[in-house]
């Protein structure tokens, strides 16, 4: 007899289902969606003694944990086959949550030495100098290098699964098992890669972080950050940066991050699929001064990508530069028409943004970077074929036509997108 599956047991349902229907709660309106609770309180019971003022669940106050967070936490954890979530006000916040909660004055972490520019900040600056907390900087695909970072003291490793901005890969179960051999913990940053696309968990990672403000909530109208693992490594980071930092999100911007989530999977496809096609063309243009992209044969972490993310796809966020000096980057941008100059990602629409060569973090980046600053793009929901029309006529504007055997190229790949959902 086939079992059917069931909507309270995230197990027995595909992506696809767990996106629509995981986190949903059915209340005395019997509404198919959970409604916004903009509540502040919660009646509670008529015993004092029956309280604990410090309870992460039920109803109690808003900053311990509202119906909208409890509902988003629920979704996030089913989506990355967590145990636990806590959803926070943004995706530094849920940095910050995590290194607030399990890492101690006198510990020691390792960090990529190339990550989201928040995360270099509190390393270099923030928790060293306010806490004594030290951090070690690594190139996490030398795995020799990392091993000999770890020390007794070592309570934590920090990585992203596809480092923003240059895109390296991380080889997430090997850097888990060098990690656990230490006595340390994983945190994957994996904003870059959500689920279902990749989930570092069943890679051995301890928790993850998102930034919800990106592709989770997916349309770049609410913020929010989560944390997901184990019960025994959340809860503690719900009781300390949640309810007594205050670090909460707030309902509606949960509640809108749960009705963009629903759309998820859907959306990857199309992100993933138009990335793709977009570095293909971008590589084959002679005004391309490099791309870093894992979908690409040329980049270096090409086959770990291809191994570690299932054949899902290699992300949606493209880094590149055009010819030329650093102000020649800044008129491509301005030569564009559909894409837009934009510093987040993630979002329905394509967004553009140029870092220049200057900054402590770019020291550690990939020569062509540090030469030529770069061009980081958000693969948006839009047609491929206007994408790639877009740019395509940037370059033309900044660069001049270079002739027949581009121009057809650009053909090939307008006339290869059909602009559905794979």
């Amino acid at each position: 007899m086939t079992s059917r599956p069931d909507r309270a047991d995230p197990r027995t349902l595909s992506e696809l289902s767990l996106a629509v229907h995981g986190g949903n709660r059915l209340d005395s309106t019997k509404a198919l969606r959970t409604p916004l609770v903009m509540a502040n309180s919660y009646a509670l019971p008529a015993d004092p003694s029956e309280i604990s003022w410090s309870a992460t669940t039920g109803g109690l106050y808003t900053r311990n944990t509202g119906v909208n967070q409890a509902a988003l936490q629920d979704k996030l954890a089913a989506l990355e086959g967590g145990e636990d979530a806590v959803a926070l006000a943004s995706g530094v916040a849920a940095l910050h949550a995590v290194f607030f909660t399990h890492v101690r004055v006198g510990d020691h972490v390792v960090v990529s030495d190339v990550t989201y520019e928040a995360t270099w900040r509190l390393w270099t600056e923030l928790l060293p100098g306010r806490y004594g907390i030290e951090a070690t900087f690594v190139d996490i695909g030398d795995h020799d290098a990392v091993r000999a970072a770890m020390r007794p003291e070592t309570k934590l490793v920090c990585i992203e699964a596809i480092a923003n901005p240059t895109n390296s890969v991380a080889d997430v179960r090997a850097i888990a098992d060098i990690a656990h051999a230490a006595g340390a913990i994983l945190l994957v940053d994996s904003t870059y890669t959500p689920p279902p696309f990749y989930r570092p968990l069943a890679d051995g990672a301890d928790l993850v972080v998102h930034s919800l403000t990106k592709y989770i909530n997916g349309h770049g109208d609410a913020m929010g950050g989560a944390v997901v693992g184990s019960h025994a490594l959340i809860e503690p980071i719900k009781a300390d940066a949640m309810v007594d930092v205050g670090g909460v999100i707030s309902p509606f911007n949960a509640w809108q991050i749960q009705r963009g989530s629903v759309t998820l999977p859907l959306r990857l496809r199309q992100h993933l699929a138009s990335a793709q096609e977009i570095a293909e063309f971008l590589e084959a243009d002679p005004r391309i001064a490099f791309i870093a992209y894992p979908g690409l044969r040329s980049h270096p972490d090409h086959e770990l990508a291809a191994r570690q993310f299932g054949g899902r796809g290699f992300g949606a966020m493209i880094a590149f530069a055009v010819d030329g000096d650093p102000d020649a980057q800044n008129r491509f941008v301005a030569n564009l028409s559909l894409i837009t100059s934009g510093f987040s990602l993630g979002h329905d629409d394509s967004l553009i943004v140029h870092t220049g060569t200057e900054g402590g973090r770019v020291a550690t980046y990939p020569e062509p970077f540090r030469r030529y600053g770069h061009l980081r793009l958000s693969v948006g929901l839009e047609d491929t074929a206007d994408l790639i029309r877009d740019l395509a006529a940037a370059l033309d504007d900044t660069f001049g036509p270079v002739g027949s055997q581009v121009g057809s190229q650009v053909a090939g790949h307008v006339d290869g997108c059909a602009g559905q959902l794979p």
